[in-house]
């Protein structure tokens, strides 16, 4: 408890962090809002194919990069100013800090997107009511969908805190970051067609997003199964960001 302590004090007193998730939070609503708006000006042609959802979420996929970077910045942050040897000097179990940063990161960022993403909905459906498009919260998978989408961002940033572990540089990171969560597509999309389409779900934000979908998609695995992929990439970054501490001088 005393290393979660610190590090949620330190989390807490750094200005980035506050900038990183003001952005992040002003993109899930601002961007779920814009393009609810913009639907609404141009209706499908065919409403029972309309993901009203996946449109007031549509700002997640922005937040990501925020949030992925607000990870890095967690610990890169100590390696710039040199307050990681400090850290490691408190605690000599430094995959006790790892354990310690990954926690109060996922507890932060989940209780502050949850909201955001519920509002995101709420917001983005009254704005697509004007031409019967919206959902309901309680319709089937759509509030798991909602929870889902912070979750999905929770995960986003404790794979950035393990990049930024294992990179140690906050512009390094932060490539990765992108890299990581939009790299694997771009290259699958040089693939003949049949290896393309049995790639794509297996990646990293394909599956990870499919717990933010609510209909029926052949191109993705099940809401559940796809999260659970998602976070084996996280939990597996963490573990070399683990080896990487022990072995390596801070």
């Amino acid at each position: 408890m005393s290393v979660m302590r610190a590090e949620l004090t330190k989390f807490r007193s750094v200005s980035s962090t506050a900038w990183s998730l003001l952005s992040a939070l002003a993109l899930i609503i601002g961007f779920g809002i814009l393009y609810a708006m913009v639907r609404v000006t141009r209706p499908p042609a065919d409403p029972t194919g309309f993901d009203a959802v996946s449109v007031s979420l549509s700002g997640v996929q922005v937040a990501q990069l925020a949030v992925g970077v607000l990870g890095v910045l967690m610990i890169t942050n100590e390696y710039t100013s040199g307050l990681i040897r400090t850290t490691f000097a408190a605690v000599p179990r430094r995959s006790r800090v790892l354990r310690g940063k990954a926690a109060v990161l996922s507890v932060a960022i989940f209780t502050l997107c949850l909201p955001a993403v519920f509002g995101a909905f709420l917001t983005g459906q009254s704005v697509l009511s004007a031409e019967h498009l919206d959902v309901s919260l309680g319709e089937p998978g759509v509030a798991r969908a909602v929870i889902g989408a912070a979750l999905y961002l929770t995960v986003v940033a404790v794979i950035g805190l393990g990049l930024g572990a294992v990179l140690r540089r906050t512009a390094g990171g932060v490539a990765a970051v992108i890299g990581i969560l939009f790299g694997p597509q771009m290259l699958a999309g040089f693939l003949p067609a049949g290896p393309a389409d049995d790639i794509y779900p297996w990646l990293p934000s394909p599956a990870g997003l499919a717990i933010t979908s609510t209909r029926p998609d052949s191109t993705l695995l099940s809401p559940w199964a796809g999260f659970a992929v998602f976070v084996l990439y996280a939990a597996g970054l963490l573990a070399v960001a683990a080896w990487r501490l022990r072995r390596s001088d801070a």
